[in-house]
């Protein structure tokens, strides 16, 4: 099991920038990847991105393309997601997850999950 803990989440304007962090623990060695998703109110949870622990590599999803980015500290296996441009869209819990197993490159079964952390931004 991954324990994953979430924060910098806030309130900020339209245009900011923001950085969350994930603090993962435990079975990390286990863990293919570490993905980011987000669910704002009354919708269905979206992926945000995910970061590969074998070589680094990033995937993201189509809405935040060219403004979010994943990168990795593996002295201390923290996680970050890098906002620029933020939109008031782009308001949800942002959630952290460590993956289960891989199906394929840039694919994932996610199987842990932290508590999440809010990010609002307004117009």
């Amino acid at each position: 099991q991954v324990q994953l803990v979430e924060s910098g989440g806030g309130l900020v304007q339209a245009g900011a920038s923001l950085r969350l962090s994930c603090a993962a623990s435990g079975r990390t060695a286990s863990s293919p990847a570490l993905g980011w998703f987000r669910q704002a109110p009354g919708k269905e949870r979206e992926f945000v991105g995910a970061i590969d622990w074998s070589d680094s590599s990033t995937y993201y999803g189509n809405s935040v393309k060219g403004r979010f980015t994943i990168s990795r500290d593996n002295a201390d296996n923290t996680v970050y997601l890098q906002m620029n441009s933020l939109k008031p869209e782009d308001t949800a819990v942002y959630y952290c997850s460590a993956a289960g197993r891989a199906f394929s490159r840039g694919h994932y079964s996610w199987s842990s999950w932290g508590q999440g952390t809010q990010v609002t931004v307004s117009s």
